[in-house]
């Protein structure tokens, strides 16, 4: 299934009913006076997140989600049937905002979470509500109140403790291939990673944590170029960013350090709040490196030019070279976060 992670839809909530002007008329009761029921309340439209949901596709081609209206109230104080409510299943991570203010409307992080996107119109009032001492055969009546009509955003941010972000071709989806059950395509050319890929990692019986592979970024991204700045919100939900540099590039016109600083500068142009998210660098290929000296001495040089001061991996992702102690680091860091979370929720 093509993945699709944003979508623009027009919900119309179902009408109230109208109420009704009616008198009760039966055998040696002429005057038996007002019995106009209520009109049906319109149904609304609801979102929920349903975890056996991965993309938005679906919205892509069903573009308008209408409820249905009330019935009309009748005699004999029969209030019209309500409406029954609309609801649009959706992703986990989905986050829903008005298309025109972009003011938000619902965030569903949690499998099951259901959100009100639009509200149902009341149903009118029939006129034995308006009876009184002066006014025994009352006509007055109220119409239904329409229901709520929204064109809305709907984009999705995929769930994951940690993200991997670079340059295309740095060893993203070689390293979550690496450290967990998924299976992303790999080959030796940039772009291979056409949508977010996502991988547990299980460190044992007990802990585990979700790696997103986003596809590479490349100078540029936030203004719209290349494939990863598509992706880019979805690094908006995780506690850590593995920063991964290719440090033995085919090309040797290639400067490392200027491709690093690059994705930095991009993470910083498209959102504030990623750019000072932690973020780890993990330098990736140094099977390529057969020296050992040589290997250290590069390493050494790239920390010194990029002027790096927070944690740093040496890795091959492609043998599995230095993985386990960065999947042991970050299942350490992702349980201090919680650690942290829970401690401030209560």
């Amino acid at each position: 299934m093509k993945f699709i992670d944003e979508a623009r839809i027009d919900v119309i909530a179902g009408s109230g009913g109208n109420g009704s002007a009616s008198f009760r008329r039966e055998k040696f009761i002429p005057m038996g006076g007002p019995d106009g029921g209520d009109g049906g309340k319109g149904g609304s439209i609801w979102a929920e997140a349903d975890r056996n949901i991965n993309t938005l596709v679906e919205f892509r081609f069903i573009r308008t989600y209408r409820a249905k209206s009330g019935e009309n109230g009748r005699g004999a104080d029969c209030y019209g049937k309500g409406g029954d409510d609309l609801i649009l299943r959706v992703p986990v991570g989905t986050v829903i905002t008005e298309d025109e203010t972009g003011a938000l409307v619902a965030d569903l992080a949690v499998d099951g979470q259901r959100a009100l996107i639009a509200q149902g119109g009341k149903g009118g009032l029939g006129n034995l509500h308006f009876k009184t001492s002066t006014n025994r055969a009352p006509r007055q009546t109220t119409s239904g109140e329409p229901g709520e009509e929204l064109r809305l955003h709907m984009e999705l941010k995929v769930l994951a403790d940690v993200g991997l972000l670079g340059m295309p071709n740095a060893g993203k989806s070689t390293l979550i291939r690496a450290i967990s059950a998924a299976k992303p395509k790999v080959a030796d050319y940039p772009f291979t990673t056409l949508a977010p890929n996502l991988g547990v990692v299980r460190v044992d019986s007990e802990r585990s944590f979700v790696v997103a592979d986003i596809p590479g970024l490349i100078e540029g991204a936030a203004e719209g170029a290349g494939l990863g700045h598509q992706f880019l919100r979805h690094l908006a939900r995780t506690n850590l960013l593995l920063h991964m540099v290719d440090l033995a590039p085919f090309d040797p016109e290639t400067d490392p350090v200027a491709d690093a600083r690059a994705i930095v500068e991009e993470l910083r142009k498209y959102d504030e709040s990623l750019h000072v998210k932690p973020r780890w660098l993990v330098l990736n290929k140094t099977d390529l490196i057969a020296d050992e000296a040589e290997r250290v001495e590069r390493v050494a040089a790239f920390i010194k030019d990029f002027g790096w001061d927070g944690p740093v991996f040496a890795i091959s992702a492609i043998n599995g070279g230095g993985c386990q102690p960065l999947v042991f680091a970050i299942m350490a860091h992702l349980q201090q976060c919680r650690a942290t979370e829970e401690g401030e929720s209560v």
